[in-house]
């Protein structure tokens, strides 16, 4: 990978009231360290995808489905946090002719227009690009829809969150936008996290991710979020080592068309040992693809010390960042992380 200063990354959500407030705690603490920034998914997105199982419930088209026992979500504890029923296309409609409204677009071009005056007024640096971050398909999928309905699922919402990037594009100046995608629900069917997984589910995956990445035309930043889940600040499940993300990542550059302009892989807070990151040796990615460690844990500077020496011995450069967004995170942490981020890329510059 070519070589590079180290710069601090925000995964998404972040606690606080509004897009404004996150653009200013965020730019404040970080300045020359900050690359993108997004809005701290504020409000009804503080739960990343609920609202979007909210939007599925109260849509016309949509039905609960009683013939498929509840989806128990399990932590990697064993606790159990929740059940929830999944929900179907109901019998007399044709889902080639559904269209659901994400709200994605009207949230991203809101905050844009309050990034663009606030980085007009010197609030926000000048170089930072505005970053939406959003969900892939199987997102929504795997967490609320009815297996049996998912094969016909998947190509519609595809069709109408592909339309709200759309959107944003068309609204959005290209050399000032960031798009990344968010990539849980894939990265725990490799774990075999869900009750229900297809025989294909890595061709599906990684047609998915390709998909998604060639409808960011080249001129707009992409990135991919892998990651294990934090509903309530806590992994679904707590990986053996970097291997599926690796494989992931791999998976992602591989295919022809749009090359990522970054990757984010989590770090759990116990592991600084060599193992956890040995897989790194297998990463095929470009030169120009930054790597971005989710390593930086809640109050925990000689942990993330010791996770970024460990992965020194893999990397020449890599950014870093917290394992999963801040949305479900006490909102007294904010300041401790901000300052845990910027320690950690003055430890790395400095080295």
């Amino acid at each position: 990978m070519v070589e590079r200063k180290s710069w601090a990354h925000l995964v998404g959500s972040v606690p606080l009231p509004d897009a404004e407030t996150v653009f200013r705690t965020v730019s404040d603490a970080w300045g020359p360290h900050l690359r993108r920034i997004s809005d701290g998914e504020t409000g009804r997105r503080g739960r990343w995808i609920w609202f979007q199982r909210e939007m599925l419930e109260q849509h016309p088209a949509m039905e609960p489905d009683p013939d498929e026992p509840p989806y128990a979500l399990y932590q990697w504890d064993g606790q159990l946090l929740r059940e929830t029923s999944y929900i179907r296309f109901k019998q007399s409609v044709d889902p080639t002719t559904v269209d659901f409204p994400t709200g994605y677009a009207e949230a991203a071009l809101e905050s844009f227009d309050l990034y663009a005056r606030m980085r007009q007024d010197g609030a926000i640096p000048a170089d930072t690009l505005f970053q939406v971050s959003l969900p892939t398909p199987m997102a929504t999928a795997y967490m609320y829809v009815s297996p049996s309905a998912r094969g016909a699922y998947i190509p519609a919402y595809e069709r109408s969150l592909l339309s709200a990037v759309d959107e944003i594009l068309a609204s959005t100046p290209h050399d000032r936008l960031s798009i990344q995608w968010d990539v849980c629900q894939e990265v725990l069917l490799f774990e075999d996290y869900f009750p229900h997984r297809p025989a294909d589910y890595k061709e599906q995956i990684f047609a998915e991710l390709g998909r998604l990445g060639d409808a960011i035309p080249g001129t707009v930043d992409l990135g991919y979020h892998l990651c294990y889940g934090s509903p309530r600040d806590e992994h679904l499940v707590m990986p053996k080592d970097m291997g599926i993300l690796v494989e992931i990542a791999n998976g992602i550059a591989d295919p022809v068309g749009r090359r990522p302009d970054f990757i984010h892989m989590p770090v759990p807070q116990d592991r600084s040992d060599r193992e956890y990151f040995l897989p790194l040796e297998g990463l095929r990615l470009s030169g120009e693809t930054e790597l971005i460690l989710g390593l930086i844990h809640h109050d925990d500077t000689p942990g993330d010390r010791a996770r970024i020496d460990a992965a020194r011995g893999f990397l020449g450069s890599f950014g870093v960042a917290s394992e999963c967004g801040w949305g479900r995170t006490d909102p007294a942490r904010v300041p401790g992380l901000l300052e845990s981020h910027r320690s950690a890329v003055e430890y790395i510059n400095a080295g």
